[in-house]
């Protein structure tokens, strides 16, 4: 793996510091260097919000990233934003449910993740972000689905109430991200 940078943005409330959070502790678990680096608009709910997580094998040089290897982008605003920041080669994530566009880049991968319409057939329309996060793992392997078990486990047992749903949102995108690699190969 060497070095990974990815970035989640969308709306403040929409969960994107938590995935990024559960992403860096997940690394943390598997004893990788990383760092998480929040940035916030103006407003908290409902202002612009993202945050980016590099997870590296050995020591990162610097958290600061322009370009990431992937951008996970929750609306509109933050596509059209992150989009064109995406390293060539890099990916970008899509929550299908509210961005009814592509990127008309064709130097990266573009996977598109219902995130909303999965989160709301699991049982809670807010584990949007945790869908989101799931799909990054299954496409990019950073960490194992083992760990991010394990830490949605620890992070958010004190909510018992969406802790299932919780695992089976990030399961039901862990999936869509594997697909994204499997459809990758057989192009």
């Amino acid at each position: 793996m060497s070095q990974y940078e990815v970035t989640f943005a969308g709306f403040g409330g929409q969960g994107v510091m938590t995935a990024g959070q559960l992403l860096a502790y997940a690394g943390i678990r598997e004893e990788k260097q990383v760092v998480w680096i929040p940035s916030y608009g103006p407003e908290m709910r409902g202002g612009t919000a993202y945050c980016t997580v590099v997870i590296s094998d050995r020591r990162i040089g610097s958290p600061i990233i322009s370009n990431p290897l992937c951008a996970c982008v929750f609306n509109r605003p933050s596509l059209d934003k992150f989009a064109p920041k995406v390293k060539p080669d890099g990916v970008l994530i899509i929550n299908s449910s509210l961005i009814d566009v592509t990127s008309e880049r064709s130097d990266i991968r573009q996977i598109l993740v219902p995130a909303n319409d999965i989160a709301s057939k699991v049982g809670s329309p807010k584990s949007a972000n945790v869908v989101i996060l799931g799909a990054f793992i299954g496409a990019s392997k950073v960490v194992s689905m083992e760990t991010i078990f394990a830490t949605i486990n620890e992070k958010l047992s004190k909510k018992k109430a969406v802790l299932d749903i919780n695992l089976k949102a990030v399961e039901q995108g862990y999936q869509l991200g594997l697909e994204s690699l499997t459809q990758k190969e057989n192009v």
